[in-house]
């Protein structure tokens, strides 16, 4: 292999990975399936380089659907969206697919179709004749090679990935590899898709269950009515009827519902629905389901003829049936009615949907095929959820039915069994409150809230005087952890058993899980230390209920009575039991919850830790790139500066003697013209030569001009050692206005005016500043960026506003603080540029002039820094604004108040 084929295949194994790694990049970034299609679709046309790529989908009835697609326009038509019949694929086909596991490449022109191995990712090895119905089949499509590679879920045909071009078309190894590693990856995202929606479906289910329960259970009575359109609307009904059998039946409807004559028509038609499914299954004709009976159709079963025509007439055309029984007893039917409606499904090419297709189709142009008369099929989450929906009615009805037969029992029985009454009355009561405690303690995942409440709650059902919790903390003993107490009475949480009070033949009694109720502490036969124990509580009778996780005793739910002695009732008795292992339920659902939001926490806490950490990171890159780049600035500032101030000096030293010397001259020289007031004719030739009149005139002036611009370059040389503060690195006390002036004096070439505009003016409105503790050097950086940008803010100045102008405001606040404003009247920054102009790398200059750090570097440096406050308002084609605010005396981090941190003090 040459240089050349070399490079050839290492781009093309690169083109492979790239494109592999952006599927890989696609699936895991996105929970939507449909993209992550049309992404394989487009990539694997690109790589192909066909006509089109189209990928198809199975739906249950065999036929299938173009679900994502790619192609080139002009070259093949689109089928994206369209539907093929089962007839289409084959089930040997199909089958082949399956069980050989292999993948297609198909050239019409030569009528031939290879298959190749899955698992090889190889050429194909096997040829056979391209069948002709086949052949025309794809010429009629317009193909005329064809690449089928399958798309598994395990043992399911989901679906293909067909790649199709209207010329002949060879494939290499590396191109099929590719594909089916592409193919592999989308299987990965179909499988991962799917398992998302069935758990959106079980959450969804889950929540409408639990909505429904609250109505049948959570209430104080039974909402059956609401309960049906509940279930009717989670059931995508239109209407509904609950029936439920007794001497006097209950009759409740929802939404769209038939009226009868007969109010049990419909009941007895669904009585013989049922018996004719039995007696199908009987022959062996079918295994129909008995829990549940629906159809799409009513005229499709002759059972339901009498009131086939009542639904129809109001619009209904499906119907599902739930028998409602309840520990092998019949209550009622549940059922819920489907509208009828028109369906519409758009086919590749036109053809006879009720006739087996015998010859290929001549096109594949849409067409629409409307059915009316339909009903939406029901579905097997459908038939689960009715099928839990069926299980809650048919217990919440034998709950009805039972509250009222004993309503009823006790209006009749009234007198004859008042004290049986009364005793059910207070059962139903105690079953309440222990569903009501079950729900709360259920609803609660804090094991100290529930361990509470099940205290408070049990002292007030038992209407005793202290309910606790004790909990076993070794093989010793253990203490009272949770308590509720009535009134006066003594408090003993914390109190723990004296040594050998609690033996290990009384816990294997409790390990068990057998319960002890002690009507009278004195008349029972008590060790002295348990007796002493019990006596320091004040307590003279008790009942101790065991509270047991898998098998180990965990501790006891007791509740103590201290005004006298009390006999426990077995229903108060069963009530606490039931509470005690609701509680053992509850705890274990707490720690294991507790453990989850520690492993949850300690995740989180680490995700924010290494949050920090690289936003720390990329705020110290940002700060090292602008804080060398300003040590360099600053250092060639300084550098320069000290260059210039070395023979300036010496200049304007010099300056001083010259200008005596000079006078001292001139006064000699006049001297000379007093005492010698006719000198000879060649002194007299050479003074009007030299105009020495003028120069005697001139030459002062001359030497006060030469020591201005001395002085000028000495305040420049001033200006620029101001501003770079190489000497004030730390933080101590300056006057903000030299860092102002030296910056102006440093941008002073910009303010001039210039061929293509005028000058810029500064208006200076200084106060009366004290010295303020900060970073001059940072601060100055500030400054230097605001300014920079006020003056480039006049590119494109609208002239019509005036003159270009530059405002520095300083000025003292209250509470110790000073305030810089610098507002311009240049373009303004748009409201959507003003939001971000603080974040780092953010700029609007073209690429290679800004570096988006000025102003995010600023913003650090007053807030972070100074702990100050900046602030930027801004219109656009108006002006800008920016004022920061910081203390005149630096605090320490932890004499910072609210109002100084960070967060409350950046405002844009």
């Amino acid at each position: 292999m040459n240089a050349e084929e070399q490079t050839q295949d290492l781009k093309q194994r690169l083109d492979r990975e790239v494109l592999l790694h952006r599927m890989t990049n696609r699936i895991r970034q996105s929970l939507e399936l449909q993209e992550v299609l049309d992404a394989a679709a487009v990539e694997t046309r690109a790589f192909l380089e066909v006509d089109r790529v189209k990928i198809y989908r199975f739906n249950p009835d065999e036929s299938g659907e173009v679900v994502a697609e790619s192609v080139v326009e002009g070259r093949l038509p689109s089928l994206l969206g369209l539907s093929f019949p089962a007839d289409d694929i084959p089930p040997s086909a199909r089958e082949r697919f399956v069980k050989e596991r292999v993948r297609t490449v198909i050239n019409v022109n030569q009528r031939s179709i290879g298959l190749s191995q899955l698992e090889l990712s190889d050429l194909p090895d096997e040829h056979r004749r391209l069948d002709s119905c086949h052949a025309e089949y794809l010429t009629s499509m317009g193909v005329t090679s064809s690449l089928g590679v399958p798309i598994l879920q395990g043992e399911r045909l989901w679906g293909l990935l067909v790649a199709h071009h209207s010329e002949p078309r060879n494939y290499d190894r590396s191109k099929l590899q590719l594909v089916q590693a592409v193919v592999d990856r989308l299987s990965i995202a179909i499988a991962q898709s799917e398992l998302l929606a069935e758990t959106r479906r079980q959450t969804q289910r889950q929540a409408t269950i639990n909505k429904i329960s609250a109505l049948l259970h959570a209430q104080p009575t039974v909402e059956l009515e609401a309960a049906l359109n509940a279930s009717v609307e989670a059931l995508d009904g239109v209407g509904g009827k609950l029936y439920v059998v007794g001497e006097t039946p209950l009759h409740f409807n929802s939404g769209i519902c038939p009226n009868f004559s007969d109010s049990l028509a419909l009941e007895n038609a669904y009585g013989d629905w049922v018996s004719a499914l039995i007696r199908e299954n009987n022959r062996g004709n079918g295994r129909h389901s008995l829990d549940l009976f629906e159809t799409q159709n009513l005229k499709a079963v002759p059972s339901l003829a009498p009131v086939a025509n009542h639904f129809l007439e109001m619009g209904v055309r499906g119907i599902l049936v739930l028998p409602l029984h309840y520990r092998q007893q019949f209550f009622g039917y549940l059922s819920v009615f489907r509208p009828e409606t028109d369906t519409e499904i758009w086919w590749a090419g036109q053809f006879d949907p009720t006739e087996r297709q015998e010859r290929p189709r001549q096109s594949f142009e849409a067409w629409r095929q409307l059915k009316r008369g339909q009903s939406q099929p029901w579905t097997e989450d459908h038939r689960h959820l009715a099928r839990e929906l069926g299980e809650r009615f048919a217990s919440a009805v034998q709950q009805f039915l039972l509250y009222r037969q004993v309503r009823n029992l006790n209006a009749t029985l009234e007198r004859q069994v008042a004290e049986r009454t009364a005793q059910l009355q207070q059962s139903l009561e105690l079953t309440e409150a222990l569903a009501q405690i079950a729900d709360q303690i259920r609803g609660c995942l804090d094991s100290e809230q529930i361990l509470q409440t099940i205290v408070r709650e049990v002292r007030a059902l038992l209407d005793t005087d202290r309910v606790v919790i004790y909990q076993l903390l070794d093989e010793e003993g253990g203490e009272i952890t949770v308590e509720d107490v009535r009134g006066s009475w003594k408090s003993i949480v914390g109190a723990s058993t004296p040594p050998g009070c609690f033996p290990e033949r009384v816990r294997q009694q409790y390990r068990l899980g057998g319960a002890k109720a002690i009507a009278d502490v004195d008349a029972i036969d008590l060790t002295p230390c348990h007796r002493e124990f019990l006596d320091s509580m004040q307590v003279r009778a008790s009942l101790i209920v065991p509270v047991r996780r898998d098998d180990m005793l965990w501790g006891l739910l007791v509740a103590h009575e201290c005004q006298g002695p009390r006999h426990w009732k077995p229903r108060e008795v069963e009530v606490v039991e039931q509470l005690a292992k609701q509680a053992a339920i509850a705890i274990s659902q707490a720690e294991l919850f507790a453990q989850n939001q520690q492993a949850t926490e300690r995740a989180n806490a680490k995700a924010q830790q290494l949050e920090r950490a690289l936003e720390e990171l990329k705020q110290t890159q940002t700060q090292l790139i602008q804080s060398e780049k300003m040590s360099s600035l600053g250092q060639l500032v300084a550098g320069v500066a000290h260059e210039i101030n070395n023979p300036v000096n010496f200049i304007y030293g010099n300056l001083m003697h010259t200008t005596e010397y000079t006078e001292e001259l001139i006064d000699l020289l006049q001297l000379y013209q007093e005492h010698y007031p006719q000198p000879v004719p060649e002194i007299l030739d050479r003074a009007e030569e030299i105009d020495l009149e003028f120069l005697v005139e001139d030459l002062p002036h001359m030497l006060g001009s030469m020591k201005l611009g001395a002085e000028r370059i000495r305040q420049i040389v001033l200006s620029l050692r101001n501003f770079s503060r190489l000497d004030q690195s730390d933080l101590k006390p300056v006057n903000l206005h030299d860092g102002i002036e030296g910056t102006l004096t440093i941008l002073h070439h910009r303010l001039k005016a210039k061929a293509n505009r005028p000058e810029i003016q500064v208006v200076k409105r200084y106060g009366d500043l004290p010295p303020v503790e900060c970073y001059a050097g940072q601060l100055n950086q500030v400054f230097m960026n605001l300014l920079s940008n006020a003056i480039e803010a006049f590119d494109g100045f609208d002239e019509s506003k005036g003159k270009r102008c530059i405002e520095i405001q300083t000025e003292a606040l209250e509470g110790n603080w000073v305030r810089v404003t610098i507002r311009d009247n240049g373009c303004g920054i748009p409201e959507k540029v003003r939001s971000r102009i603080f974040d780092p790398f953010f700029t609007t200059k073209p690429v290679g002039i800004g570096t988006g750090l000025g102003l995010s570097i600023g913003y650090q440096i007053v807030v972070d820094k100074h702990h100050g406050r900046f602030e930027c308002e801004s219109q656009a084609g108006v002006g800008t604004e920016f004022r920061l605010e910081i203390p005149v005396v630096q605090k320490s981090a932890g004499q910072r108040s609210h109002s100084d941190t960070p967060a409350s003090a950046a405002k844009i």
